[in-house]
């Protein structure tokens, strides 16, 4: 089996708004992807040529509290699941068997236009999702804005937009230290 990577880690958000001015707008990252059906949103943000990082947004959603990173806690966390790419659908289907095999649960293969996709989850409960791009159609080729709902902010595009990243937010410290 050759990985070609994490495609993408799925992230949870409560405004995407706010999300696309930070990873689009502040931290330099294209808007790839912003995908919704009227009831949920998913948009996709290119860290690297093999990397991505991709948003739920569930507005009801509780933000996770700050804290530093590696220490434990009880409160709520904002990760929904890590999909690990392979190199084409015949890997795909070689790790459902091989899930399968081991006593896995294992989805059936799920078309989602640009990738392909079946989902497991670890013996710890983790979800996964392993996925392979689908040529002509992945989101570095082809810029997906399918979302039925979506603001005026991500109609900006994909590219950063100059001159509007987040504001500092009053009383909070702007060194990137944790607080502690």
């Amino acid at each position: 089996m050759v990985f070609t990577g994490i495609h993408h880690l799925a992230l949870i958000t409560d405004d995407m708004d706010k999300t696309i001015r930070f990873w689009r707008d502040l931290l330099g990252m294209r808007m790839l992807a912003a995908t919704g059906d009227g009831r949920n949103k998913q948009y996709f943000f290119e860290i690297c040529e093999n990397a991505i990082v991709s948003f739920f947004e569930w507005p009801e959603a509780v933000n996770p509290e700050e804290k530093l990173h590696g220490e434990p806690t009880e409160h709520p966390q904002a990760f929904d699941h890590v999909a690990i790419g392979v190199e084409n659908h015949k890997a795909l289907e070689e790790m459902k068997v091989r899930l399968e095999s081991a006593g896995f649960w294992v989805s059936p293969v799920v078309d989602h236009e640009f990738i392909h996709s079946i989902y497991s989850f670890d013996p710890n409960n983790i979800p996964i999702e392993f996925t392979t791009e689908v040529k002509g159609r992945s989101l570095r080729e082809v810029l997906r804005m399918s979302d039925r709902n979506i603001t005026d902010i991500a109609r900006e595009g994909q590219e950063p937009q100059p001159g509007k990243k987040p504001a500092p937010k009053p009383g909070k410290p702007q060194t990137g230290q944790p607080t502690g």
